[in-house]
């Protein structure tokens, strides 16, 4: 039988609990990512600097379906985002991107561990392709890989470290 995959899922939380419940989650052995940054605020008497959710109400955990009501038990946390009666899958490679936009990794960076297979699908980050998705044909033995763009029906030879898997 196989076993449950993690997925990304967005949690919608009481207003001004995102930090609250990310924290909790996280110390309950959760993958969590709740985007904030910090401004500076002002008061009659004051100013500060405070760090606020970049997304009111929302923060992101990697959860298996079947601990998806775990997670809810949390007192801050409401309810999952659905889209068509399903839970909202969030995939990596999108999370990423949102990472890098607000400025938590660095271009280079490399977060995804995943080892890449024959027949995976990648996503091109690189290059003229850049933002393209191909499928995995052969892998060289100088680690290259050989892919097939089905849009554009185009055979490339494609360096590892230029794909992300998805």
């Amino acid at each position: 039988m196989d076993t449950p995959q993690k997925q990304w899922m967005a949690l919608y939380t009481k207003p001004r609990n995102e930090k609250k419940v990310a924290d909790r989650l996280e110390k309950a052995g959760y993958e969590v990512y709740c985007p904030t940054y910090t401004t500076l605020r002002q008061w009659s008497d004051r100013k500060k600097k405070v760090t606020i959710p970049a997304i009111p109400s929302y923060c992101f955990i990697k959860v298996e379906e079947n601990k998806r009501w775990n997670v809810l038990q949390d007192p801050g946390a409401v309810r999952f985002v659905y889209w068509q009666g399903k839970p909202a899958i969030i995939q990596e490679i999108h999370l990423h991107a949102f990472k890098r936009f607000m400025g938590e990794v660095e271009e280079e960076d490399q977060i995804f561990n995943a080892e890449i297979s024959e027949g995976d699908r990648v996503l091109l980050r690189k290059g003229g392709f850049m933002g393209v998705e191909a499928d995995v044909l052969n892998i060289k033995s100088n680690g290259n890989l050989e892919l097939l763009l089905p849009d554009l029906g185009v055979k490339v030879i494609c360096q590892k470290k230029n794909v992300d898997k998805i």
